[in-house]
Protein backbone atom coordinates (compact mmCIF):
# COMPACT_ATOMS: atom_id res chain seq x y z
CA UNK A 1 0.00 0.00 0.00
CA UNK A 2 1.17 3.71 0.94
CA UNK A 3 4.75 4.00 2.35
CA UNK A 4 5.31 8.10 1.95
CA UNK A 5 2.38 10.28 1.91
CA UNK A 6 2.09 13.74 1.32
CA UNK A 7 -0.36 15.80 3.01
CA UNK A 8 -0.82 19.36 1.17
CA UNK A 9 -2.34 22.51 3.66
CA UNK A 10 -2.58 26.16 2.95
CA UNK A 11 -3.95 26.27 6.71
CA UNK A 12 -7.74 26.45 6.18
CA UNK A 13 -10.10 24.98 8.22
CA UNK A 14 -10.74 22.36 5.09
CA UNK A 15 -7.01 21.91 4.86
CA UNK A 16 -7.09 20.73 8.63
CA UNK A 17 -9.66 18.35 7.96
CA UNK A 18 -7.84 16.21 5.12
CA UNK A 19 -4.77 17.04 7.58
CA UNK A 20 -6.35 14.81 10.05
CA UNK A 21 -7.89 12.41 7.63
CA UNK A 22 -4.42 12.07 6.10
CA UNK A 23 -2.51 11.78 8.96
CA UNK A 24 -5.03 8.80 10.52
CA UNK A 25 -4.49 7.04 7.18
CA UNK A 26 -0.84 7.19 7.16
CA UNK A 27 -0.73 5.94 11.28
CA UNK A 28 -2.86 3.00 9.87
CA UNK A 29 -0.25 2.22 7.29
CA UNK A 30 2.76 2.94 9.20
CA UNK A 31 3.35 5.61 6.24
CA UNK A 32 6.18 8.36 6.27
CA UNK A 33 4.41 11.86 5.66
CA UNK A 34 5.94 15.16 4.40
CA UNK A 35 3.43 18.10 5.65
CA UNK A 36 3.66 20.76 2.99
CA UNK A 37 2.65 24.10 2.11
CA UNK A 38 3.57 26.28 -0.57
CA UNK A 39 4.11 30.00 -0.82
CA UNK A 40 2.68 31.72 -4.16
CA UNK A 41 4.83 34.29 -6.08
CA UNK A 42 4.36 37.86 -5.25
CA UNK A 43 3.94 39.18 -8.62
CA UNK A 44 0.58 36.48 -8.51
CA UNK A 45 -0.31 37.45 -5.25
CA UNK A 46 -0.96 40.77 -5.32
CA UNK A 47 -2.21 43.20 -8.31
CA UNK A 48 0.50 45.03 -9.63
CA UNK A 49 -0.17 48.15 -8.01
CA UNK A 50 0.01 46.91 -4.55
CA UNK A 51 3.06 44.88 -5.54
CA UNK A 52 4.78 47.66 -6.54
CA UNK A 53 4.00 49.52 -3.30
CA UNK A 54 4.74 46.94 -0.77
CA UNK A 55 8.53 45.95 -0.41
CA UNK A 56 9.49 42.43 -2.03
CA UNK A 57 11.20 41.71 1.15
CA UNK A 58 7.87 42.41 3.43
CA UNK A 59 6.00 39.95 0.80
CA UNK A 60 8.95 37.08 2.04
CA UNK A 61 8.83 37.56 5.78
CA UNK A 62 5.31 37.15 6.35
CA UNK A 63 4.92 34.63 3.43
CA UNK A 64 7.76 32.84 5.88
CA UNK A 65 6.32 33.52 9.02
CA UNK A 66 2.68 32.20 7.70
CA UNK A 67 4.82 28.34 6.75
CA UNK A 68 6.45 28.35 9.86
CA UNK A 69 2.81 28.76 11.75
CA UNK A 70 1.10 26.42 9.15
CA UNK A 71 3.93 23.89 9.68
CA UNK A 72 4.08 24.24 13.48
CA UNK A 73 0.78 23.17 13.73
CA UNK A 74 0.27 20.32 11.40
CA UNK A 75 3.40 18.95 13.15
CA UNK A 76 2.14 19.21 16.59
CA UNK A 77 -0.89 16.75 15.20
CA UNK A 78 1.66 14.19 13.47
CA UNK A 79 4.11 14.19 16.39
CA UNK A 80 0.67 13.92 18.62
CA UNK A 81 -0.16 10.70 16.42
CA UNK A 82 3.52 9.27 16.93
CA UNK A 83 3.93 9.95 12.93
CA UNK A 84 7.38 10.15 11.50
CA UNK A 85 7.33 13.19 9.39
CA UNK A 86 9.21 16.04 7.94
CA UNK A 87 7.92 19.50 6.67
CA UNK A 88 8.58 21.34 3.56
CA UNK A 89 7.82 25.28 2.74
CA UNK A 90 7.72 25.62 -1.58
CA UNK A 91 8.15 29.25 -2.04
CA UNK A 92 7.60 31.10 -4.82
CA UNK A 93 5.52 28.45 -6.51
CA UNK A 94 2.27 27.74 -7.37
CA UNK A 95 0.18 25.49 -5.33
CA UNK A 96 -0.36 23.20 -7.69
CA UNK A 97 3.13 22.16 -9.31
CA UNK A 98 4.60 22.65 -5.74
CA UNK A 99 2.84 19.69 -4.35
CA UNK A 100 3.10 17.69 -7.40
CA UNK A 101 7.09 18.57 -7.28
CA UNK A 102 7.07 17.92 -3.54
CA UNK A 103 5.67 14.74 -4.32
CA UNK A 104 8.31 13.34 -6.81
CA UNK A 105 11.11 14.60 -5.31
CA UNK A 106 10.41 12.96 -1.84
CA UNK A 107 9.06 9.42 -3.68
CA UNK A 108 5.97 10.05 -2.27
CA UNK A 109 3.13 7.73 -3.69
CA UNK A 110 -0.28 9.46 -2.25
CA UNK A 111 -1.23 13.19 -2.07
CA UNK A 112 -3.60 14.22 0.30
CA UNK A 113 -5.54 17.40 0.08
CA UNK A 114 -8.46 19.01 0.13
CA UNK A 115 -10.62 20.80 -2.00
CA UNK A 116 -13.60 23.11 -1.63
CA UNK A 117 -15.32 21.84 -4.36
CA UNK A 118 -16.55 25.09 -6.79
CA UNK A 119 -18.28 24.48 -9.87
CA UNK A 120 -18.53 26.15 -12.83
CA UNK A 121 -17.80 29.56 -13.18
CA UNK A 122 -16.48 29.88 -9.63
CA UNK A 123 -13.88 26.86 -10.50
CA UNK A 124 -12.54 28.79 -13.45
CA UNK A 125 -12.68 31.67 -11.74
CA UNK A 126 -10.58 31.07 -8.66
CA UNK A 127 -8.97 27.93 -10.38
CA UNK A 128 -8.89 24.95 -8.68
CA UNK A 129 -5.41 23.41 -7.11
CA UNK A 130 -6.85 20.03 -6.34
CA UNK A 131 -8.14 20.11 -10.17
CA UNK A 132 -4.71 20.81 -11.27
CA UNK A 133 -3.08 18.54 -9.09
CA UNK A 134 -5.37 15.43 -10.32
CA UNK A 135 -4.10 16.92 -13.80
CA UNK A 136 -0.46 17.17 -13.32
CA UNK A 137 0.19 14.10 -10.52
CA UNK A 138 1.36 10.82 -11.74
CA UNK A 139 0.78 9.52 -7.99
CA UNK A 140 -2.44 8.51 -6.81
CA UNK A 141 -4.63 11.85 -5.27
CA UNK A 142 -6.91 11.68 -2.39
CA UNK A 143 -8.86 14.23 -2.03
CA UNK A 144 -11.08 15.37 1.21
CA UNK A 145 -13.98 16.97 0.69
CA UNK A 146 -16.97 18.18 2.62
Amino acid sequence: MYKHILIATDGSELAGKALLHGLDLAKALIAKVTLMTASEPMWSAMPGEMAIAFPHEDYEKAMVENAQRILATVSDAATTRQIDFNVKHVRDQFPAEAIVEAAREGGCDLIVMASHGRRGIAQLVLGSQASKVLTLSTVSVLIYRE
